[in-house]
C-alpha cells in the first residue's frame, strides 16, 4: 500500500505531497525532511529503493524533480517504480513536458491525477 507521495526539487523543497494515512503536520515536516535528505544524498548509481523506518522509499529523478513514494513492505517496489514513470509520462502529455513550475502552480490537476493513479494501482493489485 502507498503511504505517501512526494514531489521535491533538488534543493529539497517539497513541491507536492499527498498522504494516504493520517500523519500530524509536525511529523509530516520532519518525515519529509528526512525522506528528502535520504533521496538527495544518494548517487545516480545507487538503487532507487531505500529501507526507511517501517516502510520503503521508491524514488525516481526527472531533471530537477524527484518523485518519491513511501510504501509498506508488502508492496512491489518495481511496480511502484514503473508506476511513477507512468505517472510522469501522463503529466508530460498533459503539460507538454512537465516542469517544477507546473507542479507548483497546477496542484489541483496533479492531485486529481494522483488520485486516479492510486485508484488504478489499487485496482491492478487486487
Amino acid at each position: 500500500m502507498i503511504k505517501f507521495f512526494l514531489m521535491v526539487n533538488k534543493q529539497g523543497q517539497t513541491r507536492l505531497s499527498r498522504y494516504y494515512e493520517h500523519v500530524e503536520i509536525k511529523k509530516r515536516t520532519m518525515l519529509e525532511a528526512e525522506v528528502i535528505k535520504n533521496c538527495l544524498s544518494r548517487s545516480k548509481d545507487q538503487c532507487s529503493f531505500i529501507e526507511y523506518k517501517d516502510f520503503k522509499l521508491v524514488y525516481r529523478q526527472y531533471a530537477a524533480l524527484f518523485v518519491v513514494a513511501g510504501i509498506d513492505h508488502t508492496e512491489n517496489e518495481m511496480a511502484v517504480y514503473e508506476l511513477i514513470h507512468n505517472f510522469v509520462e501522463v503529466l508530460d502529455k498533459y503539460f507538454s513536458r512537465v516542469s517544477e513550475l507546473d507542479v507548483s502552480f497546477s496542484t489541483s490537476e496533479i492531485h486529481l491525477s494522483i488520485s486516479f493513479w492510486c485508484m488504478f494501482q489499487f485496482i491492478l493489485s487486487s
